[in-house]
């Protein structure tokens, strides 16, 4: 890694090995809390009770007396998300960067168009499907601009596999995908976005009619996938049996709603979290 220093002639430029940043025994980049023994080896939080709080190297106890010069040296280290590229601003401390990853609202992800290579944020593949690119995509005979919690009718060809539809207020575009199986056809419902909190959860409800009978499936989650996926789906879908099945048409009314955004289990940033830990 590359190290820049301030002076007041000018910026200096060093090389740091990363190695001296990980925990020596596991071999994971060091967060904060970091330990020490009295003979100054070191182990990160998660190792020193695996070790019985003795050290490996000279048998001291460890996990007791902080080493607060390494933690000042994490906390100096800012790192751009990797998702900077595609509008993320976090800067990071070293060790952290996964976590953060994890959840990023600007985690990229595909165009669910066919054919089409177009990647970004979820925010700018709306934006891309929707105005710039695709205003009559190839994928679906009809365009559905869908409001959570209103009900709307779907109608697709089976072969077809695959519908898109805009969340309006939302800013996120979602997916109907058919899969033909020997026994029936199972139907999903998806939107195009992380698995960021901050996107929020969406839960979904498909009723199919004929000859005046309906089966309804309500999903608890709508599941978020980054990119459209054609393998059969392992949960929360609906199956239609091939009884209940009329020609290669499927006629659905499908309504999304948003879930109330629990405050409680938000994820906290790393600042926040080391606040936490010192008091």
């Amino acid at each position: 890694m590359e190290c820049v220093s301030s002076t007041e002639d000018k910026p200096r430029t060093g090389i740091l090995n990363l190695d001296v940043l990980s925990c020596p025994i596991c071999v994971e980049p060091f967060t904060i809390p970091i330990f020490q023994c009295d003979n100054g080896h070191l182990a990160c939080s998660s190792c020193c009770p695996k070790l019985r709080n003795k050290c490996p190297s000279c048998s001291w106890p460890v996990g007791h007396s902080r080493c607060r010069a390494m933690e000042t040296v994490l906390e100096s280290i800012s790192i751009p998300c990797q998702n900077a590229g595609f509008g993320c601003t976090t800067k990071l401390i070293y060790g952290e960067e996964s976590t953060h990853e994890k959840t990023c609202t600007f985690s990229p992800c595909s165009c669910p168009v066919k054919d089409c290579n177009y990647t970004g944020s979820c925010k700018d593949v709306y934006v891309h499907y929707k105005n710039l690119i695709h205003p009559n995509p190839q994928s679906t005979s009809q365009r559905y601009r869908v409001r959570c919690g209103e009900s709307f009718s779907v109608k697709m060809n089976i072969s077809d596999n695959l519908v898109i539809g805009t969340l309006y207020k939302e800013r996120l575009l979602f997916t109907v995908q058919s899969f033909r199986k020997s026994y029936g056809v199972y139907v999903i419902v998806s939107c195009i976005a992380p698995s960021s909190p901050k996107v929020g959860k969406f839960s979904y409800c498909i009723t199919y009619t004929i000859d005046g009978h309906s089966i309804t499936y309500k999903s608890p989650e709508l599941k978020k996938i980054q990119r459209v996926s054609f393998h059969t789906p392992q949960e929360n879908y609906m199956l239609i049996a091939n009884s209940s099945l009329h020609g290669e048409s499927l006629e659905m009314r499908i309504c999304i709603k948003k879930e109330k955004r629990d405050k409680t289990n938000d994820i906290k940033g790393p600042h926040q979290k080391r606040r936490a830990f010192l008091k």
